[in-house]
């Protein structure tokens, strides 16, 4: 099976490719804005230069692809830095490749949505019927590219699915992928640099996360998800795990402690008075029930996180 990634030589896409690549039964492609080889890590992947604003280009690079991984973004900063460009980017540009897709044959195209199409904050119940009220342009501009792909699914072009994703965290393909603002790299940065934990926020407020271990193992899954166990072709991808903020960086702290040999000090605001952690219960049963299950260490991608840290960024001072 030929399977065409774009965003795959960036933070999820790079894990979900190395995932991939362990079986032999997969041709990979690599989407990429830029003319470069083959990665190191993935030496037996093509690289294919996609110029988003041609139709050409998106046609030549879906040619003879069997199933599409579309990864490729604009991140949650750059989005709020231009609300019009994150709609061209995230919304136009999916639907662009979806239309070569079609042209093309693909059979199969899965897009990486987020959990923030549910709202912001993420707080109580929220399976895959809870409303999608988007309101940072992150979200919105995934949402609308979500329509288009699931559209396609319900006229039966092709097979549709759309991954909701909570927070993926673990140790980036290769330092040089550019997510070090992401909380868990962000924390794992700074113990090395710093030997400290500085959070802007109290911390009290809870997120779902998700191994990049287990992230790449749902894209491998629903690959080979057969039709009638895709319905409508949403899953919500998360972790069954929502932590306190202070919870992970505590857990970072006792990490670095015990794989690096010294303990950063956590620094951050104190809670408002009236300050709460609202509950947080991100369902994931609909993956759940097609036979997916997670099997993801956390503890084991926050140690890798901070070797390479050391490695990249050198010795604490």
């Amino acid at each position: 099976m030929r399977v065409l990634i774009t965003g795959g030589l960036g933070y999820v896409g790079g894990r979900v490719a190395q995932t991939l690549a362990a079986r032999d039964d997969l041709h990979l492609v690599l989407g990429s804005r830029q003319a470069q080889k083959s990665p190191t890590l993935l030496p037996d992947t093509d690289v294919v230069t996609m110029d988003w604003s041609s139709p050409e280009s998106l046609l030549t690079a879906c040619d003879g692809v069997d199933t599409v991984l579309h990864l490729a973004a604009m991140n949650e900063i750059e989005c709020a830095r231009d609300p019009v460009a994150a709609l061209e980017a995230n919304g136009v540009g999916s639907v662009r490749l979806l239309e070569a897709a079609k042209l093309q044959g693909v059979t199969r195209f899965v897009y990486l949505s987020t959990a923030h199409v549910y709202g912001t904050p993420l707080a109580g119940r929220i399976d895959e019927k809870t409303l999608p009220r988007p309101l940072h342009p992150y979200a919105s501009s995934h949402r609308a590219a979500e329509d288009v792909v699931l559209a396609a699914h319900d006229d039966g072009k092709l097979t549709g699915i759309v991954l909701r994703l909570s927070n993926g965290f673990g140790v980036p393909a290769h330092p040089d992928v550019n997510r070090w603002t992401l909380l868990v790299n962000d924390l794992c940065r700074q113990a090395v640099t710093n030997r400290r934990l500085m959070l802007r926020s109290s911390g009290l407020q809870r997120r779902d996360f998700v191994t990049l271990h287990d992230v790449g193992r749902a894209f491998s899954h629903v690959i080979d998800l057969p039709k009638e166990l895709v319905g409508n072709g949403i899953f919500n991808v998360g972790g069954a795990w929502a932590p306190r903020v202070i919870d992970m960086v505590e857990a970072i702290q006792a990490r670095c402690s015990a794989v690096l040999g010294f303990n950063p000090e956590i620094v951050r605001p104190e809670p408002a008075p009236n300050e709460v952690t609202l509950e947080l219960d991100y369902r994931t049963d609909r993956l759940l029930a097609t036979g997916f299950t997670l099997m993801g260490n956390s503890m084991a991608e926050i140690d890798a996180t901070l070797l390479l840290c050391r490695e990249a960024y050198g010795a604490a001072r």
